[in-house]
């Protein structure tokens, strides 16, 4: 039996609040279990400076999680100077993921920066950043499009800025079980851990997968891979509700 006494296969109590943030051109309050990050997407009117004079613009993102967002009370990182090694990996990797479903063209030389902070931590925070940051650019883009500032929507060839849905989902094997959406008991002890980013169309942007202990087989790996299929499929049928 699981800790928390799940399913292999059943996510965490998993919800999605948008317009929680007054000032953001878009934002979310995600959350999977007892784990919350709020997301922001916010508008900057140019674009990266190596990407002046292209014509499109950039989705990035930056990760931070609050100082007692976990048990015990953890040092800022601007006190340090720079992001750590691990933040620096997150925030990459959730700007990857919206770029991939981001048409880049339609914004023209702009910039939308989705800021993910872990109010509270209990494992996946990663995987609940991208799934939150889709809602939050997916309003910011709609944002832009109430005030004619996305880039081909004239004489009616409107084309989408957003091409598909994104989310993500951890898995691992625990206790010698391929289980979905590890909180951070089972995360802190599994034999493998992974994370799977996934478009709502089936493809794969990215995984990420560690052995803790033994090696893990490929039929170990397409079975996490199906259980986060079929996650997934759950968090996007959950934005798609979100969002209409």
């Amino acid at each position: 039996m699981r800790p928390s006494k799940r399913a292999n296969d059943e996510l965490r109590k998993i919800s999605l609040e948008r317009n929680v943030a007054r000032y953001a051109e878009g934002s979310c309050l995600v959350k999977f279990g007892e784990t919350h990050v709020l997301c922001t997407a916010s508008l900057e009117d140019k674009a990266p400076g190596w990407l002046r004079g292209q014509g499109k613009g950039w989705v990035t993102a930056e990760y931070a999680m609050l100082p007692r967002a976990t048990h015990e009370r953890v040092r800022r990182e601007v006190t340090s100077g720079k992001p750590s090694g691990r933040t620096q990996e997150i925030q990459r990797l959730i700007g990857r993921s919206l770029r991939a479903v981001t048409d880049l063209t339609t914004l023209g030389e702009r910039q939308i920066t989705v800021d993910c902070d872990v109010i509270q931590a209990d494992g996946g925070t990663r995987t609940a950043a991208i799934t939150g940051a889709w809602v939050a650019l997916h309003d910011c883009l709609a944002w832009m499009k109430a005030r004619d500032m996305l880039k081909g929507q004239e004489l009616g060839k409107e084309r989408p800025a957003l091409k598909d849905h994104i989310a993500a989902v951890s898995c691992g094997i625990y206790k010698g079980q391929p289980v979905l959406d590890l909180d951070y008991a089972e995360d802190s002890n599994a034999e493998t851990d992974a994370n799977f980013v996934m478009t709502g169309s089936g493809g794969i942007v990215e995984i990420q997968g560690t052995a803790e202990g033994a090696p893990f087989s490929q039929d170990e790996l397409l079975h996490l891979m199906s259980l986060a299929k079929n996650g997934i499929a759950s968090l996007v049928d959950l934005q798609k509700l979100t969002v209409k």
